[in-house]
């Protein structure tokens, strides 16, 4: 894979921990993550309905808005537009609004969540989820900085207009790619 590295970032070959908050402790017995909003088909799934549906791998880069990259890192989950094309958003949503068991939440366009890459994972190499990495489910958006991808999901929401997220409505920025070293917001 020859992926070019973003600048300002220098390429690790392990995945760092950073988060705002302590590790939760989650039984998954209890855990569900509800998807709702805009939507005509609202659900609430068990893990067992989340490792039902059908799963993939994605290798892809992962950047951390402090600076490190790692060009490959593999994840196993489900695609977020297979999660769309259960759900069936109505044709006013435009945004997703993603919360955590953490209080954590961030947000995206709806058209960057349904690219190609962008996956619920479960999975880290061939692993079951750390909970440092965001057991039982991430989302990943590899075309993004890190804080896009919320650890341990719990509610994703479809939106008719943007709402910030945690370090969105803290200043950093609400695009946060990358390739335009989008790190804080200019507003």
């Amino acid at each position: 894979m020859s992926l070019s590295v973003p600048p300002g970032q220098k390429v690790v070959d392990n995945l760092p921990v950073l988060h705002y908050s302590t590790i939760p402790v989650i039984n998954i017995k209890e855990w569900s993550l509800r998807v709702e909003g805009l939507v005509k088909n609202p659900v609430k799934l068990s893990m067992e309905d989340i490792i039902g549906m059908k799963g993939v791998e994605v290798l892809a880069p992962f950047h951390c808005v402090t600076g490190w990259s790692n060009m490959e890192v593999k994840w196993k989950g489900v695609l977020f537009k297979d999660l769309v094309e259960l759900v069936q958003p109505q044709n006013s949503a435009k945004y997703v609004f993603v919360t955590c068991y953490d209080r954590y939440s961030t947000n995206l366009p709806l058209e960057i969540a349904l690219q190609p890459d962008v996956v619920l994972a479960y999975k880290l190499w061939d692993e079951e989820l750390p909970p440092q990495h965001g057991y039982p489910l991430r989302l990943v958006v590899p075309k993004r900085y890190a804080y896009k991808s919320a650890k341990w999901v719990k509610e994703i929401k479809f939106l008719e207009r943007d709402m910030k997220g945690f370090w969105e409505s803290r200043g950093y920025s609400n695009s946060a790619d990358p390739f335009k070293e989008e790190r804080y917001s200019t507003d």
